[in-house]
């Protein structure tokens, strides 16, 4: 069910009174918390019928995952002096996630090959599918990508070949481009959020 967010349809507070999306309802059974709903969707959803969205590194899970609290604080300072500071962490977080990115993962690495692999071939972070860890991470991704240019001048560096890899490869996926917003209505969103640098 789709509604615009401000009021909620009686279907709606029927359903599940009291709580706010994402839930879902099963055989009368209400989940709210996003990681359940994760986990129902895995155990229920699941192979052979439907593809494991789930990561198979864990490692895959938490990669990226410090960098949108980085990106709240840089964007939501109003401070010139610590600008400063604040983007260097949002740097550290981005450079964090590349690093990873270009790491192989076990599974990319043949151990009777006498070749060392010492760089990544993976689109996404866990292998050349997407995983639930790509669905949290992207869109955040995207966000701070769009933003961080448009209210900072900030751009993710050109440097940072794997992230910008990753990128990249969601955008050539329907999944992702279908249900990302413009960059527009990114802007537009953080329109109030973004405070300006007052001297």
């Amino acid at each position: 069910m789709v509604y615009d967010g401000l009021k909620k349809p009686a279907d709606l507070q029927n359903l599940a009174p009291g709580t706010h999306p994402p839930f879902i309802t099963f055989n009368g059974e209400v989940k709210t918390d996003v990681n359940k709903i994760e986990e129902f969707l895995e155990d229920v959803l699941c192979p052979p019928k439907y593809i494991k969205l789930g990561a198979r590194h864990p490692e895959s899970n938490t990669a990226g995952m410090d960098i949108f609290a980085k990106f709240s604080a840089y964007i939501k300072n109003s401070k010139p002096d610590a600008n400063e500071a604040l983007e260097r962490g949002l740097l550290k977080t981005l450079q964090k996630l590349d690093e990873y990115l270009r790491s192989p993962l076990p599974d990319e690495i043949d151990h009777n090959s006498i070749e060392d692999v010492k760089v990544s071939n993976r689109k996404f972070l866990d292998g050349d599918e997407m995983t639930l860890a790509d669905c949290n991470l992207l869109p955040k991704l995207h966000i701070v990508k769009v933003v961080a240019k448009k209210y900072r001048g900030f751009d993710i560096p050109k440097e940072m070949t794997a992230i910008w890899k990753y990128l990249n490869n969601a955008y050539t996926r329907e999944e992702f481009t279908n249900t990302c917003p413009s960059d527009k209505e990114i802007e537009i969103a953080y329109g109030d959020v973004a405070k300006r640098l007052v001297k």
